[in-house]
């Protein structure tokens, strides 16, 4: 059983965590060169200095950066973190309808990678350095080094300019249904699915490889226990320990959103949000959504770490002998 000390030590780490990073991120576009207020002048001929004075006056720019971010501080601890001068609305409505987009594309794609990697990598890891493993690397390759940007204008151009199957963009409205929205996310979803999967493939054919070698499993063998026992049980439960680390670091990015996917399909996810938020000096919506993603891939590596316990008993146990050491 995992102590409250353990967790009360996380939680203590990722609210520093999160504190250094907001600072970092306020701080760096403070220092970018132009502010909000420029651009609402540019839209404005007739506005003259004194009216820039006056908005950067109301807006709070024309204060110290230092005070201008402790003052945002002081609002976000007690849940208020402004509005959006792009959108004119709530970051935090429009933070919420972007993450549960993303996260159903992302999600969607990360089950058919695993669907997918998993038993390739273990097949690859069973014969290493035969034909079928060179194939599989070969694909592998091919797969990580195509750029994301490539493959989608491919799939587009071939499944909705030359065949006409799918739609190249959009959601289909956010008041569609779930069938009528299924089309669009056929080419977001392969696209990340065809970029994700050589990877890890690698992964798990290495992790497989290294545990199959392993004294366990030659024990396990001794002791008469089934090949496919040995593979799917006691290898695969072992080799999962290091991709659990790069599930847990996708599934922390899920709410960061695949900017560049994103971006080419016209999806309405937090990557083209941030993307968005950047080019237009949005710098507070941007800051927030930044910091969203961050609180979610530390959480999913706090996530990974429990499900280490699991996995390996032999981390539990040096866990327990550090306990049991603090307490001497």
């Amino acid at each position: 059983m995992i102590s409250p000390g353990f967790f009360a030590g996380r939680i203590f780490q990722l609210g520093i965590m999160l504190f250094l990073v907001s600072f970092l991120i306020y701080m760096l576009m403070g220092l970018m060169p132009g502010d909000p207020i420029d651009m609402m002048l540019a839209a404005n001929p007739e506005a003259g200095p004194e009216d820039a004075a006056r908005l950067r006056a109301i807006y709070g720019l024309d204060r110290p950066l230092g005070e201008r971010y402790l003052n945002w501080l002081g609002a976000a601890v007690q849940g208020d973190f402004g509005h959006s001068r792009l959108f004119a609305r709530p970051v935090l409505d429009l933070i919420w309808p972007r993450m549960g987009t993303t996260f159903i594309l992302m999600s969607v794609s990360l089950v058919l990678t695993l669907a997918i990697a998993l038993p390739v990598g273990v097949y690859a890891a069973l014969k290493p350095y035969g034909f079928a493993d060179r194939f599989v690397n070969l694909f592998c390759f091919a797969g990580i080094s195509i750029p994301v940007f490539w493959l989608a204008l491919i799939l587009m151009s071939v499944f909705s300019v030359w065949l006409g199957w799918l739609p190249a963009g959009g959601t289909g409205g956010e008041d569609a249904g779930f069938l009528r929205r299924l089309p669009y996310y056929v080419l977001p979803v392969l696209t990340l699915t065809i970029a994700g999967i050589g990877g890890y493939i690698r992964y798990i054919r290495s992790a497989m490889i290294e545990s199959l070698s392993s004294a366990h499993i030659q024990t396990a063998r001794a002791k008469g226990c089934s090949e496919n026992r040995v593979i799917w049980v006691h290898a695969l439960r072992s080799a999962m320990i290091p991709v659990t680390t790069i599930i847990a670091l996708d599934f922390g990015t899920f709410f960061s959103g695949a900017l560049i996917t994103e971006t080419m399909f016209s999806w309405p996810g937090m990557g083209k949000l941030i993307y968005d938020s950047i080019m237009g000096n949005d710098f507070n919506l941007a800051l927030v959504a930044l910091l969203f993603s961050t609180f979610f891939v530390l959480a999913a590596n706090f996530t990974a770490d429990i499900l280490y316990m699991f996995l390996d008993p032999r981390v539990k146990m040096e866990v327990d002998k550090v306990k049991k050491e603090a307490r001497i």
